[in-house]
């Protein structure tokens, strides 16, 4: 309901302001406290989609001199490499995006995979760097592909998870699939 006021409220003033103007009533440090459920979120570059989070619920907080959405029930990320198919997905329980700062933390049962490789990283926590398109955390990861398990204490990658460095690899089990 609270997205549906402001959707309203900016095609009231769109109609009659200069863009300026909308984007200042829509700047989130003028609607910090609010809540909003269903949301779907979209970043583009160039006119192409880069991404799209999908929430169920999103509180937008603003601290100080920065302004952060929190999803408190969880997300869902999908990142599109110039297709309409996206090459992975990024989940978590909880998230908090710190909009200025253009990253995003995620925590309890973080999920990110490849749809291409099918390969798939399990953690508890990820951090989401969006303006460098990073993906690191320092906390244990578990990787599987289709051949094997790759156990690890941290790791990076790049956001669609196709290339990546996996620090303190503890075990690797290779996977036989005639067995």
């Amino acid at each position: 309901m609270g997205i549906n006021i402001i959707a309203h409220a900016v095609m009231l003033i769109s109609c009659e302001n200069s863009m300026e103007k909308v984007k200042q009533f829509i700047e989130y440090d003028t609607i910090s406290g609010l809540t909003a459920y269903e949301v779907e979120i979209v970043r583009s570059d160039s006119g192409r989609m880069t991404a799209k989070l999908i929430a169920p619920v999103m509180h937008s907080v603003s601290e100080n001199d920065s302004s952060m959405l929190e999803f408190p029930k969880g997300f869902v990320v999908y990142i599109f490499d110039g297709d309409t198919t996206p090459t992975a997905k990024i989940s978590g329980d909880y998230g908090v995006n710190y909009e200025r700062r253009e990253l995003m933390m995620a925590r309890h049962n973080v999920v990110v995979e490849n749809t291409e490789t099918q390969e798939l990283l399990e953690t508890e926590s990820l951090y989401w760097d969006q303006k460098n398109q990073r993906l690191y955390t320092g906390s244990m990861v578990k990787i599987s592909s289709p051949d094997k398990i790759v156990f690890g204490d941290s790791m990076t990658a790049n956001e669609s998870f196709t290339r990546r460095e996996i620090f303190g690899i503890r075990a690797t089990i290779e996977i036989d699939e005639d067995e």
